[in-house]
């Protein structure tokens, strides 16, 4: 691992990391020129340099990956399990430093960087502790077995740089897959770290393979387009419904089985019964943790009209105590920046539709200057995208603002009369996908259990915290909708006998010792 020592404007946030991409086990430069790796805390902090990648680099890491699938596919599947919690160990001995990278690359506030490391040392402990799928017996009287499919691409979103990956990546690699992986191009140092602390576990060369790079307009459209060249037998893939509805086409056309997590902003509904000092919140807590860039987030609030109006009172009360600003320097902040440029261009955009649309806006519509902030904003936000929470009223389920939740600090308050008028505007795609009711009201949850259409329901806890202890979260992807490993497995139908000459399972060979400097980030 290579560091150097950052901008003199950003000494104090640490050194800037000199990444490569990992083929086979070794540490190569790609095609193209470098990207680099901007703190969105602060854009004066280099984070790392990364190589921005090819169509040919894609095909090595696939040919890399193909290699190793043979005996990896043979290695006991104990063996593997014994590499990820290596792995999980490693991790967590470095928490802290991991922690801080997350704040500096993502945003992230340090308590939200814990949170979210901690998710990742819950997935490696989850997906170990899963049985492996067993064999069935088909009504014939013949036996249909679990086997891996081959090489699996797996793209993830970078406002999850750890945890989301994992949900991919393990039960890939459990399964005897072997992985090519594209990072975000918005968290490449967090993936570099991932990568190499699964190495240093024992990781055999080949197995997981990363290609760095930009996105959709450059190595993500070469990536994507592995699906079509035959070098991918599975993909998993977590991130915005836009980009899951291109990678489900492709792998259609090509019949491969995709494991799509779609994910975006859930709804809540709040009954005349509710506990509301508990939903405000857990409201807040949705809507604006992250900067509404959680991969499950707030984004409508649906409000029975008898406590609307007291609800909203609180909830803008309690909007205006949240700190805001530099979670680097102040680390008691509620939320950071957005994650990126194009985050925040669209942030604006979305406050000029809703204006259009003629939805009410109580509160925001403005990017934090320092001309304009109050004592609300904290530490330095002159080099970062910090806009203001925005909070619509009244909002309609035909508006765009409902339909299109962004992703950022806003959410949309709409009044209801009845449950049956709340259950329905949550059927309404995209909006639906995660919804927490909250009542005392015991007949009312029955029926809000009966008729709700949602992958993921809550009642009087917020959809993110359940999501964050769940193995997927998404559009089609709750538990008990599929086994865990659905979309890396292929089921085999065979006569035992047929069988009796397999070649027997191989233990791991490692690779080359390798070692991660981990004092000096």
């Amino acid at each position: 691992m290579h560091l150097k020592p950052n901008s003199p404007h950003a000494v104090e946030a640490g050194p800037t990391l000199i990444g490569f991409n990992l083929v086979n086990g070794k540490e190569v430069e790609g095609d193209l020129a470098l990207i680099l790796s901007k703190s969105p805390v602060d854009g004066r902090d280099l984070v790392g340099m990364f190589p921005d990648s090819g169509d040919k680099d894609v095909a090595r890491a696939a040919k890399a990956a193909a290699e190793a699938f043979q005996s990896w596919s043979r290695t006991p599947p104990t063996e593997r399990a014994g590499v990820v919690l290596r792995a999980e160990a490693i991790l967590a001995a470095h928490r802290n430093k991991l922690a801080r990278l997350l704040t500096r690359e993502v945003g992230l506030t340090p308590r939200e960087a814990q949170v979210e490391v901690q998710e990742a040392l819950d997935a490696c402990r989850h997906f170990c502790l899963q049985s492996s799928p067993e064999g069935r017996e088909l009504p014939s009287g013949l036996q249909a077995h679990p086997r891996p499919v081959g090489v699996c691409g797996i793209l993830a979103t970078g406002t999850s740089p750890l945890a989301a990956p994992l949900r991919k990546l393990l039960p890939a690699l459990l399964a005897g897959n072997t992985v090519v992986w594209k990072p975000s191009d918005n968290a490449p140092a967090a993936a570099y770290l991932l990568l190499r602390a699964l190495m240093e576990a024992g990781l055999p060369p080949g197995v997981v393979n990363t290609i760095n790079g930009r996105g959709r307009a450059g190595c993500g459209r070469h990536f994507l387009a592995g699906i079509e060249k035959g070098l991918f037998q599975g993909f998993g893939f977590v991130g915005s419904r836009v980009l899951g509805r291109i990678v489900g086409e492709l792998c259609g056309r090509n019949l491969i089985n995709p494991s799509l997590d779609v994910v975006g902003k859930g709804t809540m509904v709040v009954l005349p019964d509710a506990d509301l000092d508990l939903a405000v919140t857990d409201a807040l807590a949705g809507a604006f943790g992250q900067a509404g860039q959680r991969p499950v987030g707030l984004g409508n609030l649906l409000l029975h009209e008898e406590i609307a109006t007291t609800f909203r009172e609180r909830f803008l009360a309690g909007l205006a105590g949240l700190p805001q600003g530099n979670p680097l320097s102040h680390p008691e902040v509620t939320f950071g920046p957005l994650i990126n440029t194009r985050a925040a261009k669209a942030f604006a955009e979305h406050w000029e539709a809703g204006r259009q649309e003629g939805a009410a806006l109580l509160t925001g519509g403005e990017t934090w200057t320092e001309a304009n902030r109050t004592e609300q904003v904290q530490g330095e936000i002159g080099y970062g995208a910090y806009p203001q929470p925005c909070v619509w009223d009244s909002v309609l389920p035909v508006m765009g603002l409902f339909q299109n939740p962004v992703s950022g600090p806003s959410v949309n308050l709409c009044p209801f009369t009845e449950l049956e008028q709340a259950l329905a505007w949550t059927r309404t795609a995209p909006c639906g996908f995660a919804v927490s009711l909250y009542t005392q009201d015991r007949a009312q949850v029955q029926q809000f259990t009966r008729e709700i259409w949602a992958d993921l329901a809550t009642v009087n806890r917020p959809a993110d915290a359940a999501e964050a202890r769940l193995p997927f979260a998404g559009q089609g992807t709750h538990p008990g909708a599929r086994p865990t490993a659905d979309g890396f497995l292929r089921w085999q139908t065979h006569c035992e006998a047929a069988f009796a000459d397999l070649p027997p399972e191989q233990s791991i060979v490692p690779g080359p010792a390798l070692t991660t400097d981990w004092g000096s980030l």
